[in-house]
């Protein structure tokens, strides 16, 4: 049963309203009336209104003087000041006033009308349209899944995913949520045979690519530093474009936004992928021009990422790009390192270009995957988005793009080594005692795997993947699926399902957003 709304309407010549007050009855709304202030907030008192319409001139308690008391007793009550003043302070103080909207007199019947809907009905009115606009959405993607598809179309498809995915969190009552991760899950399954079938040939150059992680300084960094004024480069290591459109929501009062795309290369893990944006390289070419920086990470996969400074200078040698100064390079790890690095970002646009690297967005998926609280805090992916949210707004690295949002001539520039995708599945993996522990990427010998759950890379070199012996191959794990070995399979089985992992092949992991941010 429809619940009926209650208006109060609050004006001194309330008998000049009544075809109004006719035509909202009409409509289905019961409305109750008074001609001043102290008897309507009498009326506020004793029963629960859905909207008030005010009236900015009253003998006695004034408006905007029963306005300040109707938010005191109730704040998130909304109210519609109605007034024959057009004066620009009277509408300010209205505003600061937390007042909900504002009519001019003589108001029409549409108008009221207008207002009763947005206040009382926007939540039904929009949440019709989007049941509507995603069943439609929902035919186009099943329909696109059924013909071939380039990169860019990829890239537009997961897009679109991804804004129906965050406009879901704005109506769970909908029920859509659970279609929306099975259209995700066959978009992955179908996007995994896509990259299977191409990587090879982007690896090669002989098809048509997307931008990869090694194109990444070239395509971007580089025709920027032509220009006058310092550019910057943010490197936020396993950001997905879902969190990155949170933060983008946040920075729109300081800069407009040019969004690009790139591919990430495999496996989709900061050893390989943040090595490549800042080298230029695929892994396999890493290894042969810089041997001594790859072997120093053969214990420890963190350690191949020690030189990234080092790596960009030499890529932009081989450009022929010349700094001076020469590149600046900054790697956060922790909050207070972060803070100290905030208050002296200016100082670094004496510099050229300078690469910043921030680290809390890995920490937080690694995170979630060890502390029950975080899975608590952040169970599914609506969650997890908004933990996003919480950290960037208190983050020293919002304050330092709102401290750059100051300096008009600076070239701000943000991306990602690579995703993340929650994973769900595990796939049963049987390898020796001396392969990687890595839960969506394995290299060593004798790796078995299903082949409908994951890649087999037998000659890592058509990967552009160095080989650490000639027996040596891949697994890459495929949509959300993560890998557990037979021994204690039941207990590591739990003990990673519904994490945030990276490393193998889906869109999520793959598919990242590069932004330009240009100062308003």
């Amino acid at each position: 049963m429809e619940i009926t709304r209650q208006i109060l309407w609050i004006d001194d010549e309330i008998d000049l309203l009544k075809a109004h007050l006719r035509l909202l009855e009409e409509k289905g709304y019961q409305v109750d009336t008074a001609t001043n202030g102290d008897d309507a907030l009498e009326m506020v008192k004793e029963k629960g209104y859905d909207l008030v319409f005010l009236d900015e001139m009253m003998p006695g308690m004034g408006g905007l003087e029963t306005l300040s008391k109707i938010k005191d007793m109730y704040p998130n009550l909304p109210v519609v000041m109605v007034t024959k003043n057009e004066a620009e302070s009277l509408m300010e103080d209205a505003i600061g006033g937390k007042i909900s909207d504002y009519l001019i007199k003589p108001v029409n019947p549409s108008q009221i009308l207008m207002a009763c809907k947005k206040f009382l009905e926007a939540r039904k009115i929009t949440s019709e349209y989007v049941s509507r606009d995603y069943a439609k959405e929902f035919r186009e993607i099943s329909q696109a899944l059924m013909s071939p598809m380039d990169h860019n179309q990829w890239y537009d498809l997961y897009a679109k995913l991804t804004d129906w995915d965050m406009e879901l969190d704005e109506h769970p009552e909908l029920g859509l949520r659970q279609t929306l991760l099975d259209q995700k899950r066959e978009c992955n399954a179908e996007f995994g045979r896509f990259v299977e079938k191409n990587y090879r040939d982007w690896t090669e150059g002989t098809a048509e690519r997307p931008v990869l992680s090694t194109d990444v300084v070239e395509k971007f960094v580089i025709p920027e530093l032509e220009k006058d004024g310092p550019v910057f480069l943010f490197v936020i290591d396993c950001l997905r474009l879902d969190q990155w459109l949170v933060m983008e929501r946040l920075l729109a009062d300081y800069y407009a936004v040019e969004r690009f795309f790139h591919c990430s290369i495999l496996p989709t893990a900061t050893p390989y992928a943040r090595n490549a944006i800042f080298s230029g390289l695929f892994p396999i070419d890493l290894e042969k021009r810089f041997p001594e920086i790859w072997q120093a990470g053969e214990d420890d996969d963190n350690s191949r990422n020690r030189n990234e400074h080092q790596l960009l200078d030499k890529l932009l040698e081989r450009k022929r790009i010349q700094l001076k100064p020469e590149s600046k390079y900054v790697k956060i790890l922790d909050a207070e390192f972060g803070r100290q690095v905030e208050s002296n970002i200016l100082s670094y646009t004496r510099s050229k270009l300078t690469a910043v690297v921030v680290n809390f967005v890995d920490m937080l998926a690694h995170g979630r995957s060890d502390s029950p609280l975080l899975k608590e805090i952040a169970p599914d992916e609506a969650a997890y988005r908004s933990l996003t949210r919480s950290w960037f707004l208190h983050s020293s690295l919002f304050n330092m793009l709102k401290s750059l949002a100051t300096q008009r001539n600076a070239t701000i520039l943000v991306t990602t080594d690579h995703g993340s995708v929650r994973c769900l599945r595990g796939a049963k993996v049987i390898g020796d005692r001396e392969a990687s522990t890595n839960l969506r990427y394995k290299f060593g010998r004798n790796l078995r795997v299903d082949e409908r759950q994951a890649i087999f890379v037998k000659y890592p070199a058509d990967f552009k993947l160095p080989r650490e012996s000639v027996t040596t191959n891949y697994i890459l794990a495929k949509e959300d699926y993560y890998f557990v070995y037979p021994t204690d399979y039941h207990k590591y089985l739990s003990q990673y399902r519904d994490s945030f992992q990276h490393g193998g092949v889906s869109m999520e992991e793959m598919m990242l957003p590069v932004v330009k941010l240009v100062p308003r």
